[in-house]
C-alpha cells in the first residue's frame, strides 16, 4: 500500500499541487467488484482545499487515473455502518449517497480518522460521523501537555513527508547495492535495522568520548549565569531609578495638562465674552437714532434707517447653547425688545401723520377751489370745464418720492413688527382711496362734458347738473320708411341714428373728438395704476410677480369695504411669511380698494357713449382691447389687466348691441307703396357702416369681433332685401335685387374685406342672375305676338314634329308667320323698344346708374332673340324666303338712338 501512495502521490497529485494524506482500497456495494482507491488530499497552496478524490486504474495500462473529486465541505455525513462490530462498509453522503466496501476495516476506519482530523481542522466540526466509534475518533485526538491540537493534527497529517532528490538518489544507489530490495523487502528492510543499530551504537560512543569537553562547557555556562545574575541585579537598580524619574515626569505632565485646559478654558470664555460683545452691543448712536432719531429729513431717516437694521442684526443673532440663561443677555435681548417696539411705534405715529397731512392738503385745495366759485356764484360743470381744459389726473410722484425714503424702515417694521406694519398698510389705503375717488370722479365729469359739450347741450343726454351721471333713457327707435328717392339720405341717417339723433350730430368731427376724449381718459388711468402699484410694490416691499390669472383673483376681492379673510390672515399674524404669490395678491385686494372708483366711472363713461352715439363702441371696443393687451403684455393678472378686462367685455356687449339693433331695423323697415324702391335704407348705412369700421379696426387687435358682426349684418341685410323685393309693387322684384346686390357687390369690392369675400361673390351672382332675369322678362313685351308664335313651333317640335314639316300645321303655316311678321315693321319694333327703355328708366334709380347697363344687356338679348328667330324661320320654312321685316343693324341703330334721345 505505501509503494501504492507514493506511485499516486507522483504522478497524479504532485502535478496539481496536492499532497495524499490518506488512502483506502473500496469497491461499490451490491456490483460487480471494481476497485478503485479514495484519497484524501489538500492542496499544498493558500487557501487550502480539501478533496476526496476517486482514483481508478486504466483499462488500457499499468497506470492509474483520477475520475472523480469531492471537495470534502460538500460531505455532509460519514456513515460507518457498525460502531461495535468490523464491518468494512460505510457511506459518504454527498449530493447523493455513495455506498463502499473497503479491502480491510482497518483501512476503513485510518480513512475515517484522517477525514475526522482534517474536519476537525479546515471545517470545524462540519460533517456529521455516524456509527462511528467514540474510540477511534478519541485516538485521533494527540496528547501531550505542550502539544496542542492543532500541533498534534499536523504531526499527524505531516506522518508523510516527500523525498528530495537527494534522498531518492541515495536510496537508488543503495537499493541497487542490494539486489534483492524490491524481491524481499523484509529482509531488506531487516538489513537497514541493523546498520542504523551500529549506527547508533557508533553515536553513543562518540558522545561518550566528548564527556571532558561536555563538562568543560558545563562550567562555562556556571560562569555565563553568574555574570547574568549581576547584570540582572544592576538591571534592577537602574529600572528602580527609572521609575523614580518616571513618577516625577508623570506628575510634571499631570501639571501641564491642567495648565493646558485652564488656558482653553479661558481662551473659550474669551471666545464667548468677544461673541457677545460684538453681536449684542448696540452703539449709543443707533439708540439715540431710535429713540430720538428726526424722522422728517433725509439724514434722520438714513440714520434711523441703518438704527433699525443694526437693531434687527442683533436681535436675529443666533445665540449659543446656555447664551440665553445668561442675565446680561436676558437684559440686552429686553432691551432690544423695548427698542423695537418703541421705534416702530414711533415710526408709525409719523408715517400715519404723513398720510394724514397729504389727504388734508389735497382736500383743503379742493374745498379752496369749491369755495371760491361759490362765492361768485360760478356753475360746477364749467368750473371744472375752466380748469380742465387738458384732460389730465393729478399726478402723485413728488408724494410718492417722499414716501419712498422709508421704504427700507417699511421693510424693516414688516419684518419685526407686523401688526403696525399691516396697520399703516390698512391706513394708506383708507387715506389714498379716499383722495384718488376724489380726483378720479372730478376727471370723468371733465370727461363727460367734454363728450357732450356745455351742460346745456349735455341735457339731451342725460347730464343734469355738476353730477355728471345719465338720468335719461333711450327712446325707442323710429321706425325707417322708404317714402321717395329724395328722401334717401334721411333713411340711411336713420339707420346709422341708433340713439334717435340726426345726422348733423354724428359727423366725422364728433367721432374723432370722442375717441380722442376716450383715449386720453384711458392713456391718463394707465400710468396712474401703473405708477400706484410700482410704489405699492416698492414701499410696502411686497412682490408683484404675476401669478397665473385667476388664481390669486378670488384672494383679491373685497368684502364690504375690507379684504378677504385670506388676505387678512396673511397681513393679522405677525410670524408668517406670505409667498410672492400670496404677496401679488395682496397688491391687488390693495390696487382694488385704491381705486374702487375706476370701474364704475369707466362703465357710466362708456354708457354715455353710447347714449351719444352707439357708433362710438366701436372706438371705445380697439381702444380699450389696445389698452387690455398692453397691460396683458406688463402683468396679465395686475389690478389694471383685470380691470379694463372687465371693461372691455361691457364695451363688447355694447358693440353687440348695436349690431343687433341693426338688424332689428332692418327687419322692421317699411317700404312705400306709391314710390319706387331704389337702394334700401340698411344697405347704405351697412356701406357706411363698413367704411367707418375699417378706418377704425385697421390695425385693431380684436379684427376677430369685427368679422363677426360684419357676418351678422351681411346675411340680414341680404334676408332683408330679399324680403323688401318679394313685398315690393311699385318696383319690380328683380329690379330690387338687381340694384341692391349690385351696390352691395360694389361696396365689398372696393373696401376688400377678406372675412366676407364669399358674400361679395354670392352679390354678383345675384345681381347677375336678376340682371339677366329682368332683361328677358321685359324683352318679352315688345314682340309679344311672335314670341308667342315661335314658342308654339318649339313646342310642335318638343312634341315630336319634324321642323321641316312644321309649316304643314294650320296654325302655322307659311301664310300665319308671315302675318305675324307684318305686325312688327321696323317702325313698330323702334316704338315698343322707346316704351321699353321708358319703363326701365322708371323702374331704376339714380344712384346705381345701371340704365346703360340694362339697355345694353337688353340689346344683346334682343339680338339674341333676333337671331334665334331667323334660324327657326330657316329650318321650319325652308326655301320659304320669309324674313323679318329689320335686320340686326337696324335693331343696333333703333337701340343708339333710343339711348342717345333719352
Amino acid at each position: 500500500m505505501t509503494a501504492i501512495k507514493h506511485a499516486l502521490q507522483r504522478d497524479i497529485f504532485t502535478p496539481n499541487d496536492e499532497r495524499l494524506l490518506s488512502i483506502v482500497n473500496v469497491c461499490k456495494a451490491g456490483k460487480k467488484k471494481k476497485n478503485c482507491f479514495l484519497c484524501a488530499t489538500v492542496t499544498t497552496e493558500r487557501p487550502i482545499q480539501v478533496n476526496v478524490v476517486k482514483v481508478k486504474k486504466s483499462d488500457k495500462g499499468d497506470f492509474y487515473k483520477r475520475q472523480t473529486a469531492w471537495a470534502l465541505r460538500d460531505l455532509a455525513v460519514v456513515d460507518a455502518k457498525d460502531a461495535n462490530k468490523e464491518n468494512p462498509e460505510f457511506d459518504l453522503h454527498f449530493e447523493k449517497v455513495y455506498k463502499w466496501v473497503a479491502s480491510s476495516t482497518a483501512e476503513k476506519n485510518t480513512f475515517i480518522s484522517c477525514i475526522w482530523k482534517l474536519n476537525q481542522r479546515y471545517l470545524r466540526k462540519k460533517i456529521e460521523f455516524v456509527n462511528v466509534s467514540s474510540q477511534l475518533l478519541e485516538e485521533s485526538v494527540p496528547s501531550g501537555e505542550n502539544q496542542s491540537t492543532a500541533g498534534g493534527d499536523e504531526e499527524s497529517l505531516d506522518e508523510y513527508q516527500e523525498l528530495n532528490a537527494r534522498e531518492e538518489q541515495d536510496i537508488e544507489i543503495m537499493m541497487d547495492g542490494c539486489e534483492y530490495a524490491i524481491s524481499n523487502a523484509e529482509a531488506f528492510a531487516e538489513k537497514l535495522s541493523r546498520e542504523l543499530q551500529v549506527l547508533d551504537g557508533a553515536n553513543i560512543q562518540s558522545i561518550m568520548a566528548s564527556e571532558k569537553q561536555v563538562n568543560i562547557l558545563m562550567q562555562l555556562l556556571d560562569e555565563a549565569l553568574k555574570e547574568v545574575d549581576e547584570i540582572e541585579h544592576k538591571l534592577s537598580s537602574y529600572e528602580e531609578m527609572l521609575q523614580s524619574v518616571k513618577e516625577q515626569m508623570d506628575h510634571i505632565s499631570q501639571s501641564n495638562d491642567l495648565i493646558q485646559l485652564s488656558n482653553t478654558n479661558n481662551m473659550k470664555i474669551l471666545e464667548e465674552i468677544e461673541f457677545l460683545v460684538n453681536y449684542l452691543d448696540l452703539s449709543k448712536g443707533h439708540i439715540k437714532a431710535l429713540t430720538d432719531g428726526d424722522l422728517s429729513s433725509s439724514k434722520g431717516i438714513e440714520a434711523c434707517t441703518n438704527a433699525a437694521e443694526a437693531l434687527l442684526q442683533c436681535m436675529n443673532v443666533a445665540l449659543r447653547p446656555g447664551h440665553d440663561e445668561l442675565q446680561a443677555v436676558q437684559q440686552q435681548q429686553q432691551q432690544f425688545k423695548d427698542l423695537r417696539e418703541q421705534f416702530a411705534r414711533r415710526l408709525a405715529n409719523h408715517l400715519n401723520n404723513v398720510f394724514v397731512q397729504q389727504f388734508t392738503q389735497t382736500l383743503t385745495l379742493h374745498y379752496r377751489r369749491a369755495s371760491y366759485h361759490s362765492v361768485y356764484g360760478h356753475d360746477q360743470s364749467s368750473t371744472l370745464a375752466q380748469h380742465s381744459a387738458e384732460l389730465t389726473l393729478p399726478k402723485h410722484l413728488p408724494f410718492h418720492r417722499d414716501l419712498l425714503r422709508y421704504a427700507k424702515l417699511m421693510e424693516w417694521l414688516k419684518n419685526t413688527d407686523r401688526e403696525k406694519y399691516d396697520g399703516l398698510n390698512k391706513n394708506y389705503v383708507d387715506y389714498i382711496s379716499r383722495l384718488y375717488e376724489r380726483e378720479i370722479k372730478e376727471f370723468f365729469e371733465v370727461a363727460k362734458i367734454k363728450m357732450t359739450g356745455t351742460s346745456k347741450e349735455g341735457k339731451k343726454f342725460g347730464l343734469h347738473g355738476s353730477s355728471g351721471k345719465l338720468t335719461g333713457s333711450t327712446s325707442s327707435l323710429n321706425k325707417l320708411s322708404v317714402q321717395g328717392p329724395g328722401n334717401r339720405r334721411s333713411q340711411s341717417s336713420s339707420l346709422l341714428d341708433m340713439g334717435n339723433m340726426s345726422a348733423s350730430d354724428l359727423d366725422v368731427a364728433d367721432r374723432t373728438k370722442f375717441d380722442k376724449i376716450f383715449e386720453q381718459v384711458l392713456s391718463e388711468l394707465e400710468p396712474l395704476c401703473l405708477a400706484e402699484q410700482d410704489f405699492i410694490s416698492k414701499f410696502f416691499k411686497l412682490q408683484q410677480n404675476p401669478a397665473l390669472p385667476g388664481s390669486v383673483m378670488a384672494d383679491s376681492i373685497e368684502v364690504d369695504g375690507g379684504l378677504l379673510s385670506r388676505q387678512h390672515s396673511l397681513l393679522g399674524d405677525r410670524h408668517s411669511v406670505p409667498s410672492e404669490k400670496e404677496e401679488a395678491g395682496i397688491i391687488r385686494s390693495m390696487m382694488i380698494k385704491v381705486f374702487r372708483c375706476i370701474e364704475p366711472e369707466l362703465n357710466n363713461l362708456i354708457s354715455l357713449g353710447d347714449k351719444i352715439d352707439s357708433f362710438n363702441s366701436l372706438y371705445m371696443l380697439v381702444k380699450m382691447s389696445h389698452h387690455v393687451w398692453t397691460a396683458e403684455n406688463v402683468d396679465p393678472a395686475s389690478f389694471l389687466s383685470t380691470t379694463l378686462g372687465n371693461v372691455l367685455v361691457t364695451v363688447k356687449r355694447n358693440f353687440d348691441k348695436c349690431i343687433l339693433n341693426q338688424v332689428k331695423q332692418m327687419e322692421e323697415v317699411k317700404i312705400s307703396k306709391k314710390s319706387k324702391v331704389g337702394i334700401l335704407p340698411f344697405v347704405s348705412g351697412f356701406e357706411e357702416f363698413a367704411e367707418l369700421a375699417e378706418s377704425i379696426f385697421r390695425n385693431a387687435e380684436r379684427r376677430g369681433d369685427l368679422d363677426k358682426a360684419y357676418t351678422k349684418l351681411i346675411r340680414a341685410v341680404y334676408n332683408n332685401v330679399e324680403k323688401v323685393a318679394n313685398e315690393s309693387q311699385k318696383t319690380p322684384r328683380d329690379v330690387v335685387m338687381m340694384e341692391n346686390f349690385h351696390h352691395i357687390f360694389s361696396t365689398l369690392s372696393r373696401l376688400k374685406i377678406a372675412c366676407l369675400e364669399t358674400e361679395r361673390r354670392e352679390a354678383k351672382h345675384k345681381y347677375t342672375e336678376h340682371l339677366q332675369s329682368y332683361v328677358i322678362y321685359s324683352l318679352g313685351q315688345p314682340l309679344e305676338k311672335l314670341n308667342h308664335f315661335f314658342e308654339g313651333i318649339e313646342a310642335r317640335v318638343a312634341q315630336g314634329i319634324r321642323e321641316e314639316e312644321v309649316s304643314y300645321q294650320l296654325a302655322f303655316n307659311k301664310q300665319e308667320l308671315r302675318k305675324v311678321i307684318k305686325e312688327y315693321p321696323g317702325k313698330e319694333v323702334k316704338k315698343g323698344l322707346d316704351n321699353l327703355y321708358k319703363k326701365v328708366d322708371k323702374h331704376l334709380c339714380e344712384e346705381e346708374n345701371l340704365l346703360q347697363v340694362m339697355w345694353h344687356s337688353m340689346q344683346d338679348e334682343f339680338i339674341r332673340q333676333y337671331k334665334h328667330f331667323e334660324g327657326l324661320i330657316a329650318r321650319c320654312y325652308p326655301g320659304s324666303g320669309i324674313t323679318m321685316e329689320f335686320t340686326i343693324q337696324d335693331i343696333l341703330e333703333y337701340f343708339s338712338s333710343i339711348a342717345q334721345s333719352h
